[in-house]
């Protein structure tokens, strides 16, 4: 059996789909189930050629500038951060498993990204989200099984950064608390 490792990823962009908008950041740590860190990706991303910036996603980012000037420090062109991230992924010593919040977002950035650039995902299809997750933990439906529902030792600092690589860190100990909960409920 593969050991899986948990890639915790969060990424920050400039509209809400690839291509015809950017991923600007990219974060990831890499997680045991044990909750052991075993190593970091981070990387920030240059504009596609032609893409362009929502109005709505620049607004946001204009209340954020201290978030916005860290993603915009040595952008690399996406072919080669890409084949970077790809080549990470890859010496993970196990089979990674793509877990954010909201996974939905991250992943189909990431995918689109690894697919457009390298041809490739060591991902695969799936992606495992960490809200689906605290949902079924906590046996409540989707609106109330937000991060204010967990235990507050399990969130760290409160407030996400939106600099990828912290709250990619920050996410993946949240879901490393719920995976050892859950494991630790079904043994009980």
């Amino acid at each position: 059996m593969t050991t899986e490792i948990y890639v915790s990823t969060d990424i920050e962009t400039d509209g809400p789909i690839p291509g015809r908008y950017s991923m600007l950041s990219l974060g990831s740590a890499a997680f045991t189930a044990d909750s052991q860190l075993l190593d970091t990706f981070s990387i920030n991303l240059s504009p596609l050629p032609g893409a362009q910036q929502q109005p709505e996603t620049m607004a946001w980012w204009a209340e954020h500038p201290e978030a916005w000037a860290a993603c915009q420090v040595d952008p690399q062109p996406p072919s080669q951060a890409m084949a970077s991230y790809h080549r990470w992924l890859k010496t993970l010593p196990g089979q990674p498993v793509f877990v954010a919040y909201p996974a939905g977002f991250d992943f189909m950035f990431v995918y689109w990204y690894l697919i457009s650039f390298v041809g490739d995902s060591p991902l695969g299809h799936t992606a495992l989200d960490i809200r689906s997750y605290a949902m079924a933990f906590l046996q409540r439906d989707y609106e109330n099984a937000g991060k204010q529902n967990l235990p507050a030792e399990w969130l760290g600092k409160p407030v996400l950064s939106h600099l990828a690589l912290d709250d990619a860190l920050q996410q993946g100990r949240l879901f490393c608390h719920l995976l050892q909960a859950n494991r630790q409920r079904g043994q009980a």
